[in-house]
């Protein structure tokens, strides 16, 4: 009868307000908990609590036998507590994972609430928040594609994250200003869990470095590091803006990203296969996918300005081996794709629906105009 009695109580506690999606990823529907935090979270996220067991003990909300001494602490604390206990310091640059996230993302925001108590005493954050980080790397070689380890050194008093070919090196091997820096988590397009591919721009082209460390706490606390440094050059750039204007520009993941058959300007050459990445209104083709920079840049501007995207290809076109097309239409030339199936297809067409229905920004036709006057 007890049993039955608390797993009713259970299932009330997951209606009450904060408790019906996951304490740490947000996903709906939890049905574990962990019955030393106070907390009920989704099985992915349980995974990782079970790696911390000095600080958490996690059982399944249904299928485990619960006491009447967990029951009622669940019932004391619910995620709203244990979050206002937990992320009551939280930066507001510090990136808060969800459930499509990555295993290191997710498991270093689970590690860095409970166990190491960062968002809990502010001076636990220094390796993110002060401004200055330098460390090894290790960097994929843009001609051998093997990784070496390569010292890097972020300042946001210069603005810049350098990296150095030596230790000992005096000049950087490249510096990339904050202004244009974006990171984004890619571990499977790496192969490796920590992977991290960060680009920017030189000579308004982008350019991409690919960087892992074997430590999660470390790349995560590298990602952290420069999306601070981004926060502070943007309250800078823009001081009438809040954070809830800033933050989503700190770092962005990709539209969409996969393989795609292109032909030239002309439509008379045959169909070559790439791998494109929809990077905002950046529509980048490269021969391979970790390639440092690409082969050639499509602008995809709004429908006001004459942008538009068709399912299929002009009559006529020959060259590619796949069958589902897809036609951009520029102010300038028309653009032809193909695609290796429908459901491909169907999900390109959807990314370029999406950029060209919302109306430019002011920066963004200075952009324009580049492309516009590229040789």
């Amino acid at each position: 009868m007890a049993e039955e009695r608390n797993k009713r109580a259970l299932s009330e506690l997951l209606q009450r307000p904060g408790n019906c999606e996951c304490a740490d990823c947000r996903a709906a529907d939890p049905d574990w908990a962990s019955h030393t935090l106070g907390t009920f979270i989704c099985l992915n996220c349980s995974g990782i609590h079970r790696n911390i067991p000095q600080v958490s003990r996690v059982k399944s909300v249904r299928l485990d036998a619960w006491d009447d001494v967990q029951v009622e602490f669940m019932a004391c604390t619910g995620n709203n507590i244990a979050k206002a206990k937990y992320e009551s310091k939280v930066p507001p640059f510090y990136y808060k994972p969800a459930s499509s996230d990555c295993q290191v993302l997710r498991e270093q925001w689970i590690r860095a609430k409970y166990e190491r108590k960062e968002f809990i005493y502010t001076e636990k954050q220094e390796s993110y928040s002060a401004g200055y980080r330098e460390g090894l790397l290790w960097k994929r070689g843009r001609d051998n594609g093997q990784f070496l380890s390569r010292k890097f050194i972020l300042s946001e008093r210069e603005g810049a994250l350098k990296y150095f070919n030596k230790n000992d090196a005096r000049e950087p091997k490249a510096i990339m200003k904050i202004e244009h820096l974006n990171a984004t988590f890619q571990p499977k397009k790496i192969g490796n869990p920590n992977g991290l591919q960060i680009t920017y721009l030189k000579d308004n082209s982008t350019r991409n470095i690919f960087v892992y460390h074997e430590d999660g706490k470390e790349i995560v606390d590298w990602f952290n590091a420069l999306r601070a440094a981004r926060f502070h050059y943007l309250q800078v750039a823009f001081p009438g803006a809040g954070d809830i204007d800033l933050v989503p520009k700190l770092t962005r993941n990709y539209a969409r990203e996969g393989y795609m058959e292109k032909t030239g300007p002309k439509h008379t050459e045959g169909f070559k296969k790439r791998w494109f990445t929809m990077d905002d209104r950046r529509l980048m083709y490269f021969k391979d996918p970790l390639d440092a920079f690409a082969r050639g840049e499509v602008f995809i501007g709004s429908k006001e300005h004459g942008y538009k995207v068709l399912g299929g290809l002009p009559p006529m076109t020959q060259g590619s081996h796949w069958q589902h097309g897809i036609t951009i239409v520029t102010p300038e030339r028309k653009f032809l794709f193909a695609c290796e199936s429908e459901e491909e297809q169907l999900s390109w067409i959807g990314a370029f629906q999406k950029v060209i229905s919302r109306p430019m920004l002011p920066q963004e036709y200075a952009v324009e105009a580049h492309f516009k006057h590229k040789p």
